[in-house]
This record gives structure tokens, sequence and C-alpha cells, in this order.
């Protein structure tokens, strides 16, 4: 049965997310055509606002509590973040860790299409097994099998261009309840404890070949497995590892004020955009266009960031071309 929390919470992220789509970012679409590196800039900020609500309202209202220890996040630093999932939820839950070092604006989640519809962790588990009988692999507990095939494209890419800094591995863990789906969040089943385990590798440590990335990928899946099963079954927190808590780049001080704010941003912002649809029709118009304009682009061309990506590289290849017509 649906709580009164999970309804709030649910409500408040839709209602956010939605008012602020249309009337953050909508306008500054037109941006995207003209110079998409300021749109890019301006989008991660606009977005970042966002992330800090369920963090805002997983820590302050329902009293989640979250741990982080290994190794430090540099702020600013270019990195792919590699994680274990035990929910359906978990990459909404990293939020709570990157808010506390600056890496909120920076975070793009990366998903194979199918994964929108993968059920949780024990069918996923199933089918883990399943793939590693399959390949003469080890049937794991408590993590599922890596799909290295995209990590390797992923970092191969990056590191041609110049554009890696460090690999961040982050182990995640829930001592006590773990909510498995969003039908469990509507239910007020909100996780009493997250941890985060981080473990730090500056790209030059990493191997060249794509073959040896893959194996350097399962041989780091495998710790992760004996991570978990020593929380499990042991005190249930990671400091068997020797590594203590890392202190945030973010005092506790800023990241209980910034959620505060968040708090009072979000929950005065969708009462005040109805109340402008409800007095001025040039903002009826605009909400009804814009609406159109998001649904039209996602149905032709698929999101937004294909018409982005298209966008930047038109605009970064038209130089080279004039240079060719000179010549």
């Amino acid at each position: 049965m649906a709580s009164w929390k999970g309804i709030y919470f649910i409500l408040t992220l839709f209602w956010g997310s939605f008012f602020g789509s249309i009337f953050m970012l909508g306008p500054f679409l037109p941006l995207m055509f003209v110079n998409p590196s300021w749109y890019r800039w301006i989008n991660n900020r606009l977005v970042a606002t966002w992330l800090t609500l369920p963090v805002a309202l997983l820590e302050t209202m329902f009293g989640v509590k979250v741990i982080i220890t290994g190794d430090a996040f540099v702020p600013g630093e270019r990195s792919v973040i590699i994680m274990n999932h035990r929910t359906r939820m978990d990459w909404m839950f990293l939020w709570n860790c990157l808010m506390r070092y600056s890496y909120l604006r920076l975070e793009k989640i990366c998903l194979k299409a199918s994964l929108k519809s993968v059920p949780g962790f024990e069918n996923s588990k199933a089918r883990s097994n399943a793939f590693a009988e399959k390949n003469g692999l080890q049937k794991y507990e408590y993590v599922l099998h890596p799909r290295t095939t995209g990590f390797t494209f992923v970092v191969d890419r990056l590191r041609e261009g110049k554009n890696l800094d460090a690999i961040h591995d982050i182990t995640v863990a829930y001592p006590h309840n773990i909510p498995q789906s969003e039908k469990h969040l509507l239910q007020g089943d909100f996780p009493r404890e997250i941890h985060f385990h981080v473990h730090r590798y500056p790209i030059d440590t990493l191997p060249t070949s794509k073959e040896d990335l893959q194996l350097w990928c399962h041989k780091r899946w495998e710790e992760k497995e004996e991570r978990l099963r020593s929380f499990y079954q042991g005190e249930k927190n990671f400091y068997f590892t020797g590594q203590s808590v890392i202190p945030p780049c973010k005092s506790e001080l800023r990241v209980f004020v910034v959620k505060l704010l968040s708090i009072l941003y979000w929950t005065l912002f969708s009462p005040a955009m109805c109340l402008l649809i409800y007095l001025y029709g040039l903002v009826r118009w605009y909400f009804i266009i814009t609406i159109v304009i998001f649904v039209l682009q996602e149905r032709i061309f698929g999101g937004l960031e294909i018409i982005e990506l298209a966008c930047y590289r038109l605009l970064h290849k038209q130089p080279h071309l004039n240079s060719k017509k000179n010549e």
C-alpha cells in the first residue's frame, strides 16, 4: 500500500522535473543551435539543481544515512564511475554520494535501453548466473557479472581524446532494508543506510589493450563480490578495508544548507509555475508549445541529446569544411 511519504516523494520529484524542464530548460533550447557548448554548460547546472532534490528529501525528510569510505574524489576530475547494482534505484542513491564532492553537474548515466525494463536484482541475478554458466565463469551471490563491451568502448574513446583522468570503482551496500524498485519507494520503504566504498584508479594504471581492460573490469567485480561478502557477513560496514570515512570537499554544514535550500526552492517552484499558467495567457501558450516541442523531438529524433550532439558536430565541422574550400 502506498504511504504518504512515498506519494509525496514521487510527486515532488515528478512535478519538479516536469515544470523544471519546461520553465528552466525550455527557454535555453534555442541556444543549442547557436552554441551547444554554452547550452551544455547551462543545462548541467540547471539539472544539478533538481538532482539535489531527491538527495535532500531522502536525507532530511526520510532520515536516510549516507556513509562514504575509501579514496577521495578530486573535484572537477574527469572520470568514469563503475558501480555494482543491488536495486533499480542505485543510480538515484548515488547522487547522495556525488553531491558531497561537487560531481552532480558533471554526472552522466550510461545505460543500455534494455536495462530500463530490468525488474530487479533477483531476476537479474538469475540471468547473470545463466550468463556465467554459459561462459564458464564464477557465479556471484552479491553482484551481477559486468558486461564489459560498453565499459571498454567508453574508456577507449575518452582516453583517445585525452578526456579521462581516472576510474572510480564504487561498491554500494545496504546494511538494513533494500528497496528494489520505484514501487517500494511509493510504499515509503526508503533505505535506512547507504554505504559507498570508493576506489580510485588513475588512468595511467589501466591496461591499454581491449582484452586486458575487460579482464581488469572482471577483476574489479571479483573484488566487489568478496568485499560485499565481508560486508554482509560481518559488521555491515566497509571499515574492514582499513580505509576510513572520506572527508567531503563540502562541509556537512554546507551540504545541509544546500539540502534545505533545495527543498524550499522546489516546494515553491511548482506551485508558482501553476499560478503563472493560470494568470497569464502568454505563459499558457508557452507552456503548451514547449510541451509539444518536447513530445515531438522525443518521437522524431529520440531525445534532446541526439539533437544536441548533431548540432555540436555540425558547428564544429563547419570551420573544417570552410578551410578546405579556401584551399
